[in-house]
């Protein structure tokens, strides 16, 4: 599953400073900083002592990046006002309830009370709209357009907030991306505009380029823990899992400690499938954060990985009676239905799967394996090798597809269809050694007496492959104890007792207390026993 079942802020804080006296600035600088490395407590630690009108704008900023609306909408309006720092203030209060025209009356009104002339305060509106979770951008770009007007030359903190803008449209990755580009030409160690290329490029899969600017980011600024996260988050795009979570893990180690990094990394362990894992960290938050949304929506997940379907149905019910119907996601229901589907609801499971897929056809695809597996549980194999051949058919399918549609075969006892597949894989992956080993079993079933050695070659091929340099002798062992116990077996019935006899003494190797290798040694060493002689008759 693709989705991040996190809302992680897209958008860090711009390091600005409007209106403040000498007394405060150094404070509100701070907290900007610390809000653009998403160490908000820390942030509210800083701005909380103070009263300033600042330090409550900068907390509504804050609260905004938490997605907490209503909290940022009324520290906005406590730094609202009549000078046009206020007005903005306003605006944003506004904006963060969602509500764009009015927003744009108090914008409008900040400007023109500047003449349109004060650069700083034209910033401040385009950051109001670059940090808002709306698609409508609304006159956004109009006042982007005076502020870069007004400065002659790009400045790096307006291109920045120029770039958050586009990136709120579904085709202005390349309007961003440019401006950040001219934010590092403007000021090629501003770290922030590393950082923001990244990310797009992290969402456009362009990994490569990812890769340079975040860890441009990271030589600028060791300290930058969002660059880590996104680092995190590219290499498991990537399907590089291991690096994925080593670099989420010093993530965690620069980001700040609280129940919203926890659930992070807890998010992050389900991505990576360690389930048990992430059930600690997610059952940890909810102790300190019982009505944390994300982690009550991973917990049935999470439940249902590590095999408590009981327990997952009863957290799916409380998860769905808490959450807001707005908030609820597709995913939450494939897996509500996959729940069901393992606690005796299985017809109920299977219709409303294909209810979802057909009320989403956009995610129709990504359902596609939910609703196999469902089938599977139901033990349907045919009902999940339909939809193993529809998704290669019709979804772009891969090789994963052809290994899960040879599984079901095989578990349909169509045994000749699944190596047939098999031997797909095969020829496209030829260092795949799953692939040979789940062949080569299939074939012993094929030939359940093992006369005809039909899984022989197989087996061999996997023995081979546990040989190279690259592999890892813990991910073959199960499977060399039963190749070399196939192959025991086969050479036996052949007649070939030292072959046999080296091939139980590998298994004996690997596994010292199979029973089974042990017998057939005691078999192949027994001396045979010596005929006795009858007495010869006696002559009469």
């Amino acid at each position: 599953m693709s989705f991040k079942p996190w809302n992680q802020p897209l958008l860090v804080a711009i390091a600005m400073v409007a209106g403040t006296t000498a007394a405060t600035a150094q404070n509100i600088q701070s907290a900007q900083r610390a809000i653009e490395l998403g160490r908000y407590n820390e942030a509210r630690a800083i701005l909380r002592p103070g009263s300033s009108p600042e330090a409550a704008f900068e907390l509504g900023r804050l609260y905004q990046m938490r997605s907490m609306p209503d909290s940022a909408a009324f520290y906005f309006n406590r730094a609202s006002g009549t000078t046009p720092f206020g007005k903005i203030a306003a605006g944003r209060a506004l904006l963060a309830k969602g509500e764009l025209a009015p927003a744009e009356v108090q914008f409008d009104a900040a400007a023109k009370a500047t003449k349109n002339k004060d650069a700083s305060v034209l910033t401040m509106i385009a950051q109001a709209y670059g940090e808002a979770d709306l698609k409508d951008m609304g006159k956004s770009q109009a006042y982007l357009t005076v502020a870069q007007a007004i400065n002659k030359k790009d400045e790096p903190a307006l291109m920045v907030a120029r770039g958050d803008i586009f990136l709120h449209s579904d085709k202005g990755g390349g309007e961003a991306m440019t401006s950040f580009d001219r934010a590092i030409t403007a000021n090629p160690s501003y770290t922030q505009a590393y950082y923001k290329k990244g990310v797009l490029n992290v969402r456009s899969r362009n990994f490569n380029a990812a890769r340079e600017s975040l860890n441009k980011a990271i030589e600028l600024d060791p300290s930058y823990a969002p660059a880590y996260r996104e680092l995190a988050d590219m290499y498991y795009y990537a399907g590089q899992y291991d690096l994925a979570l080593s670099t989420f893990q010093k993530y965690t180690e620069l980001a700040e400690k609280s129940a919203a990094t926890d659930a992070q990394h807890a998010s992050f362990l389900y991505l990576t499938n360690k389930y048990p894992e992430s059930l600690v960290e997610v059952n940890k938050v909810l102790v300190s954060d019982p009505s944390n949304l994300t982690m009550n929506r991973l917990k049935p997940y999470l439940l249902y990985e590590t095999g408590d379907f009981a327990a997952a149905a009863t957290a799916m019910d409380s998860y769905l009676a808490m959450a807001p119907a707005d908030k609820v996601i597709s995913e939450d229901l494939a897996y509500k239905y996959k729940i069901m589907s393992k606690t005796g609801k299985g017809a109920e499971a299977v219709a409303g799967i294909n209810e979802l897929i057909k009320k989403d056809p956009t995610k129709g695809c990504d359902f596609q394996n939910d609703l196999a597996g469902i089938y599977a549980n139901q033990k349907n194999y045919k009902g999940a090798i339909s939809v193993y051949k529809y998704k290669l058919n019709k979804c772009n399918g891969d090789l994963t597809d052809q290994f899960r549609l040879a599984t079901a075969f095989s578990s349909d006892k169509q045994y000749v269809e699944a190596d047939s597949v098999y031997g797909i894989i095969n020829v496209a992956k030829p260092t795949y050694a799953p692939a040979y080993l789940y062949r080569a079993g299939v074939n012993a079933q094929r030939d359940p007496e093992g006369k005809q050695g039909l899984a022989k070659p197989h087996y061999e091929k996997y023995i081979a492959l546990s040989k190279e340099a690259d592999a890892e002798p813990a991910k073959f062992r199960e499977g060399l104890v039963q190749a070399y116990g196939y192959l025991g077996v086969y050479a036996f019935q052949q007649g070939d007792k030292p072959a046999a006899k080296s091939y139980f003494e590998q298994v004996l190797t690997l596994d010292p207390a199979n029973k089974g290798a042990m017998n057939n040694l005691e078999v192949i060493n027994a001396k045979p026993r010596t005929a006795v002689k009858k007495p010869a008759p006696k002559k009469k």
